[in-house]
């Protein structure tokens, strides 16, 4: 399970009947349609081209509780996707030798019994439950205050997607090629990247990239509840993830303190904002107003078509070929996962907020001068400053 204010867990297998998720804090009376989130259920599904998967599974959700007439009740969302496609043939290999840098042989360790077909809890399948309530999560977030989250690939291997404009880039320029790379001309290289190595029994790894615009500020605690150390939490509980940066990241410790500082400044508007955002929208662990950026670096897929040393549960060497169908590249699907992770963080986060902070009125005479940009019109989070300035 995964939340506080706005809760979510999973459940099912990657070869048992099915999987689904429970999501449970999600305020009352705000429209949502199956479709909303059988699209990104779409995204993340396997069988969509060449370079992820062939496993062919329709992921057709199932909204089995918490929704009446496309409206949200306040009770808990109950989803569930039917398995449809599993062969668990492929894994009879598995049962003795253990898949090298898969979970298998941890798994065993921990438990003493471990789900062999489909690598049970620990196969990417478990985050179709991820995304179904990431879906719902996006909606709040959007209606709330026009949040946009959108994630792309920016990395295959030594390939990088190039000028990539953060204040700009759209869901239809990631969608716009099968490996989620907002532009063309590294998509191609990206592509013919995944190509060579599939072609080889190999997989590859790389990094996505998310932006959320239009967050609030005042999302996230000062100390344990930092809102990046969620967000890290959140991005590398998925799988294959192996490393987390918000912001300048890892790059940011060559600069000094006085070329890193976001300095402040007066937008047209008066209201303070950073004239850079090396900070990537979070500042003492809350949000700023700016665009929250990060990035998750997801390592190569281990089940691989290439013969390899390992040993047997019994403890005796031997050799693996993997079997089965896998993704050469988890990027392309990695993309919607991501953003899902994302926007159950900052779902959880504004209501948190909302819940602490909007219940003693706060004395305008008082007030620090806003911070970050203004409210997207027609959003709540805008009528609700223009009734607070009113009064």
């Amino acid at each position: 399970s995964f939340g506080r204010a706005f809760r979510i867990a999973t459940w099912g297998e990657s070869h048992g009947a099915g999987v689904g998720v429970t999501v449970d804090g999600v305020p009352p009376r705000m429209r949502l349609t199956r479709e909303e989130i059988q699209r990104e259920l779409d995204r993340r599904r396997p069988g969509q081209s060449r370079i992820v998967t062939p496993r062919n599974e329709p992921d057709a959700a199932e909204i089995l509780s918490g929704v009446v007439d496309d409206v949200t009740m306040g009770t808990p969302i109950g989803i569930l996707v039917r398995n449809k496609d599993h062969r668990s043939g492929d894994y009879d290999t598995n049962a003795v030798s253990y898949r090298p840098s898969h979970a298998d042989a941890a798994y065993d360790a921990k438990y003493g019994i471990r789900s062999v077909a489909g690598g049970g809890r620990s196969s990417a399948r478990e985050t179709i439950g991820r995304v179904a309530a990431g879906a719902i999560a996006k909606k709040l977030l959007a209606e709330y205050a026009g949040v946009e989250i959108v994630g792309y690939v920016q990395r295959v291997g030594d390939v990088a997607a190039a000028d990539v404009d953060v204040d700009r880039v759209s869901l239809e320029d990631v969608e716009a090629n099968i490996v989620r790379a907002p532009n063309e001309e590294s998509a191609t290289r990206m592509i013919a990247k995944v190509d060579e190595i599939r072609k080889t029994g190999n997989s590859i790894g790389g990094v996505v990239e998310v932006v959320a615009r239009n967050v609030p500020a005042g999302l996230g605690s000062p100390v344990f509840d930092k809102l990046e150390a969620d967000l890290a939490k959140a991005c590398m509980s998925l799988p294959a993830s192996k490393g987390f940066e918000v912001g300048s990241g890892f790059e940011g410790t060559y600069l000094t303190g006085f070329e890193h500082n976001d300095v402040f400044v007066l937008d047209e508007d008066g209201r303070t904002r950073t004239a850079t955002n090396r900070s990537g929208g979070i500042q003492g662990g809350i949000s700023n107003g700016e665009n929250i950026i990060l990035r998750v670096a997801f390592k190569p897929t281990s089940t691989i078509g290439r013969l390899q040393q390992t040993v047997t549960r019994d403890g005796q060497a031997s050799e693996l070929r993997g079997k089965g169908r896998h993704d050469p590249c988890v990027l392309p699907r990695a993309v919607p996962m991501v953003e899902a992770m994302v926007a159950l963080v900052l779902a959880d986060h504004l209501l948190m907020h909302l819940a602490q902070c909007s219940v003693m009125p706060l004395d305008a005479a008082s007030a620090p001068n806003p911070l970050g940009p203004k409210a997207k019109p027609g959003t709540i989070r805008a009528a609700r400053e223009t009734s607070e300035a009113a009064v």
